[in-house]
């Protein structure tokens, strides 16, 4: 028995003093309770939102400030003409806007019902029922409050734009793009380098006059060509089999995807710079990247609802932007104006993953 506690307090000191090991036994449950636990829930919050006011009457603002109270929702834009409100949606800046029509403090008063207009961007199907609602909910709790009968008082009426039919493949189609094309990137190229680590190929490479320069764009550039014709593929079949829109330019989706195609790749070729093998390599792409781009990209689940710090996270994830840059484009119809945002800050993830691989392969050489 004495070798047998011998033996397996050895075992205990392998454990304890290999970093990986623990991170995988403590560290990896925890990030998995906390992100799991406050990216799978359906409570909604701090959505943005815009309000057309052109009523401008003392009942339409303190409906206002009772929505914003709520906790629920937070103004983003305040439009002053319908014509704004396709504008507003495409930017992405707004999920819905509350449309309080000239004539609504008159009718409320005079004819005893007044209409108010919730339009909602339905390209997120989740978002788009559950804050009309909230919403709903909430109009109709002013509405007891001030002493109205259901059949008077403020009448809600709903409208979705860029989804009339509220399909769910509007909301799932463009995320299963982005985690595909970059699961298959990044998991491509961080296996590349770390064989060549394994093969010890990667010695020959850093004595030749080969620059580090050289390496990463050589290995980059392969599987680019072979992404760019897997993300085409992808999106034809979105667009022929699940009946996904293509609403926009057809340029400037093709720009998206090399963007973020290459954005993937550099991605993939860090990692590689950091593990020593195709193992870890794997492990290191899959864990890393597939669940936070499932659970806090906005591929499911609203980027404003999560905690701070989450959010935080969710926008040094590629397909964050990846996404917005895929439903601004092919369902809304969105110019280069409108999203040049997620394109800049695409490009400099790309170029930020870049320098750091070529760092890391200098200090090897």
């Amino acid at each position: 028995m004495k070798k047998f506690y011998a033996f397996v307090q050895k075992e205990f000191y392998h454990i304890f003093r290999d970093t990986r090991t623990m991170m995988i036994l403590f560290a990896l449950p925890i990030a998995l309770v906390v992100i799991f636990g406050y990216a799978l829930n359906n409570d909604f919050k701090n959505i943005p939102i815009g309000i057309l006011n052109q009523s401008k009457g003392q009942t339409s603002e303190k409906l206002i400030h009772r929505i914003i109270g709520s906790g629920y929702f937070v103004v983003e834009q305040t439009l002053e003409k319908p014509q704004d409100i396709p504008k507003a949606f495409k930017s992405g800046k707004v999920k819905l806007v509350i449309f309080f029509p000239t004539n609504f403090q008159q009718d409320l008063y005079h004819a005893k019902k007044a209409q108010v207009q919730l339009i909602a961007d339905a390209s997120d199907i989740n978002t788009a029922i559950n804050t009309t609602s909230y919403l709903s909910g909430i109009i109709g709790d002013f509405n007891t409050e001030n002493g109205r009968e259901n059949s008077a008082g403020i009448q809600v009426s709903t409208r979705m734009i860029f989804n009339q039919r509220l399909l769910s493949v509007y909301l799932f189609i463009p995320g299963v793009i982005a985690l595909i094309l970059l699961i298959i990137s990044a998991l491509l190229t961080s296996v590349t380098l770390a064989r060549e680590k394994e093969t010890g190929t990667l010695e020959l490479l850093s004595i030749s006059p080969i620059s580090p320069y050289m390496i990463i764009i050589g290995k980059v550039i392969p599987y680019l060509i072979l992404s760019l014709l897997n993300s085409f593929l992808i999106i034809l079949l979105g667009i022929f089999v699940f009946g996904l829109p293509m609403v926009g330019s057809v340029a400037l989706l093709i720009l998206a995807c090399f963007v973020y195609t290459v954005a993937s790749l550099s991605l993939g070729i860090l990692i590689s710079t950091r593990v020593e093998t195709q193992q870890a390599a794997m492990f290191a792409s899959l864990v890393s990247l597939m669940m936070p781009t499932m659970l806090l990209s906005g591929f499911i689940f609203p980027i404003e609802s999560l905690p701070l710090p989450l959010q935080l996270i969710s926008n040094i994830i590629p397909a964050t932007h990846f996404i917005i840059l895929i439903k601004s484009i092919m369902i809304k119809g969105a110019g280069i104006t409108l999203i040049w945002k997620p394109f800049s800050i695409l490009i400099a993830m790309t170029a930020v993953f870049i320098l750091v691989s070529i760092q890391s392969l200098k200090r090897n050489k």
